[in-house]
């Protein structure tokens, strides 16, 4: 798979958007990153998944699914190796992925904003 390939599945996404974030294409949802390319280099991307799916993806395809280093891919940033990757497996991270973050967006816009406090009002004389 080509970094073009997985640029447009991304882009197909319901309102997904492509931005740059520290030197490199991310993509995202509601303003929240879903996936980004070329980290650590250009022969990488990544998805943001849930650990659990994250340890299914990697499970069923050890050779084009690996953590992130450190804590970011202990909480489920997961990179993909583009030359041994298959448009149908990142087409269903991608999901996972995009679904995560508007998940993440849409409860965040539903909640409740905060009531604002009550100031004192001094009686009137």
């Amino acid at each position: 798979m080509t970094a073009e390939q997985f640029r447009s599945m991304a882009l197909a996404l319901p309102d997904a958007e492509e931005r740059e974030h520290m030197g490199h294409p991310d993509f995202r949802v509601g303003g929240r990153i879903f996936a980004s390319l070329g980290y650590p280099d250009r022969e990488w991307a990544m998805v943001k998944l849930y650990p659990d799916q994250q340890r299914d993806f990697m499970a069923a395809a050890p050779k084009m699914f690996v953590p992130v280093k450190g804590a970011w891919g202990r909480q489920g940033c997961t990179s993909i190796r583009l030359k041994s990757a298959t448009p149908t497996r990142v087409k269903n991270a991608l999901y996972a992925a995009w679904r995560k973050a508007a998940v993440k967006t849409t409860k965040k816009s539903l909640e409740a904003p905060a009531r604002p406090k009550r100031r004192k009002v001094s009686p009137l004389v």
